[in-house]
Parts: C-alpha cells; structure tokens; sequence
C-alpha cells in the first residue's frame, strides 16, 4: 500500500479536496504511474457535478502524464522509468476494439465511468473504505494511479509534461474528430463552435491539413484572439448573426462544422451553417436538442457523434506528438500550469474563460 495524495469529491458537485489517501499495488496487467502532470477538463466537472452519489467519495481526472514506477507480472508494454500519457480505458478484444475504435468499446460503461475497475474493485482507500476512482480508467488527479496496460501509451521521455497531458483525452477528442473522422479535403471550410482545449486543438488538426477558411465561435475575445494566432481565419462571438456571418465567410456554408458546446441553441445554428451535404461533428456533453428533419433531408446533412476523436491511442497519440515536433500541433500554448495541491484555482480560471488548458503539476 502507497500513502498517496488525491483530489476527493466528497458527493456530487462538491468541490475537489486534496486529502491523503492509500494506493494498492498493480494487478498482473496494471501499471503503476506517478504522476508528472494532469489536464483539467470541462468533462471532470460535468461529470463530478451530475456523477451518482453511490459512487462518492470519488477521484476524477482523465488527462495524465507520468513516469512508469512499477509494472505487473504480464504487462510488456512499458517499463519503468517510462514517460506516458494515460488515456481511456477499453477491453482490447470486443468488436468495437478489433476494429480500431476502442473509444466504442463494449466495455467502456464498466472500465471508465464505473467508479472502479470492471470487476467493481478500486485500488484506492480513504481512512481503511473504498475510494470510487478509474475514472476513465485513470483518475489521474492524484500524485499517482493504477491504470490498465490498454490505457497507457508509451511517449518520448524529453517531451514536456504539461504537453503530454492533454493529449490523452482534450487533444486526440479534437483533433482526431478532424484526422480520424471527418477527413477534410484541403481547401475545405471547416468551423469550429467552442474555443476551449478541444476545439483549438480541432483548429489546429484542420490547419494542418490545410482546411480553408478555418472559424472559430466563442464568447471570450482573448480565445477568439488565440484561435486566430493559431491559424484561423476568422474568430467570431456567439450570436443571432452567427449563421449569416460564417455562410459568407465560407462561400455558402461551411463544409463541416465542429460542436463542442453541447448547447441545443449553437447546434441548430451549425446545422444552419452548413452548405449542401455538409457534415456536423457533435462532441459537447450535452441533452437533448431538436432538429427540422425536412431541413436536414433537404440539405443531406450528416451528423457524426464522436468520442475521444474516435482514436486508437497507442497510434494516434505518436501521431499528434510527431504534429507538435513540427510545429503543426503547438498544443503548449494553450497550457497553463498550476501546483496539483491549487486545483481550486485551475477549475476557477477555466470556468472564467482566462485560461484554455488549465495542466496540473506534481512536485
């Protein structure tokens, strides 16, 4: 057992406490990873403030990076004194995880959002009872975690921690969406609804791949700012002229439009946005929202639901790191770091918009 420390959501919507808590050792293919760095995201708070209080007290976190400190008996993948970065969980032999697309694994329910592993166990203690973790198979909002072998994927030891971080989940969810799913033709429109970690890091895969004109929507000037210092061609605020706006500046409407706000209002503009066979990417953790059927026929929109940029991570997190060597995935500057043990503060900067990637950092 490992004397650790986590930041502990003591019941839904509660605020994250950093308490000390006890760790257990690795199962034959776990791996045990001290934690270097961790990305907060929107997705840790929506899920903490709506997560079910039979689950609390519980450790989110789904954005690690970290040092190898021990491994078990079967695992082969990695080594200590490995770096990596941490990603979702899946079972490695369902159809969905045969085909390539383990973010649709069968098991996904059990192995990330269960409050333990699949079996209902939690290697996490708090005062000698359970503490609810695995949180995306990780919950990496602690100094350290146990994680599946099938979670971690091995990484360059020189590169940067708080740029490791975000690609387990906020980077490869919106840049995958792009390169993995919707696989835009350069010199196609693209916009993107939202410029937080996820959306610019969409930006930047479709500046990349040489999209044009590349929008981005967001109420923060300072982030319509930076989508722009990103490559975008034109930033635009939230509004009753949005689809009027975006259909001029791409010729008509857009070839593709990214959703990452999960705001019924902003989808049913996107969809107005779009030109003639258009195809709208939804990514936001959202309800419900209604559509004008008619419209869509009448427009042959598609629509994808994409989870985690629909991405295998042991070969598409190399890829978005061979993307920020050259310069085409500068995920560090939307980065800013905070001490772990100031987790308030990070979750306080993001909700007011002055910080996109809030990135914790482990002493």
């Amino acid at each position: 057992m490992r004397r650790v420390r986590a930041a502990v959501t003591e019941a839904p919507g509660a605020p994250f406490t950093v308490r000390d808590a006890d760790l257990g050792a690795p199962r034959p293919r776990e791996v045990l990873v001290r934690m270097t760095a961790a990305g907060v995201c929107h997705t840790d708070l929506g899920m903490r403030d709506t997560w079910p209080r039979r689950l609390t007290p519980m450790v989110f976190g789904h954005e690690g990076a970290g040092r190898v400190e021990a491994v078990g008996a079967e695992v082969t993948g990695v080594a200590p004194g490995d770096q990596v970065c941490l990603t979702f969980a899946s079972c490695g032999v369902c159809e969905q995880c045969a085909a390539d697309h383990p973010a649709y694994c069968h098991a996904a329910q059990a192995l990330n959002f269960s409050g333990g592993r699949g079996d209902g166990t939690t290697p996490l203690s708090l005062g000698g009872a359970p503490l609810h973790a695995g949180f995306f198979g990780q919950s990496s909002f602690a100094t350290y975690a146990v994680v599946h072998e099938r979670g971690v994927v091995k990484v360059p030891g020189d590169l940067p921690a708080q740029v490791v971080a975000p690609l387990g989940c906020g980077g490869q969810t919106g840049a995958g969406t792009v390169l993995n799913r919707l696989r835009p033709r350069p010199g196609s429109s693209l916009v993107v609804l939202g410029a937080g970690g996820v959306g610019l890091s969409a930006l930047m895969a479709a500046v990349a791949v040489g999209c044009d004109p590349v929008v981005a929507v967001d109420p923060v000037a300072s982030r319509r700012a930076l989508a722009v210092g990103l490559g975008a061609g034109a930033a635009l605020p939230p509004g009753e002229g949005l689809v009027a706006a975006v259909r001029d500046l791409t010729g008509g409407g857009a070839h593709h439009v990214i959703d990452t706000t999960g705001r019924a209002e902003m989808i049913r503009r996107a969809v107005g946005a779009l030109r003639p066979r258009g195809e709208l990417a939804l990514l936001g953790l959202g309800g419900e929202v209604t559509f004008d059927v008619m419209g869509l026929l009448a427009k042959g929109v598609r629509v994808h639901g994409v989870i985690e940029g629909d991405s295998d991570p042991g070969r598409f997190v190399p890829e978005l790191i061979g993307l920020y060597r050259r310069g085409l995935f500068p995920v560090d500057r939307l980065v800013t770091t905070f001490p772990f043990e100031e987790i308030g503060a990070a979750v306080a900067a993001m909700r007011d918009g002055s910080v996109v990637k809030p990135v914790l950092t482990f002493a």
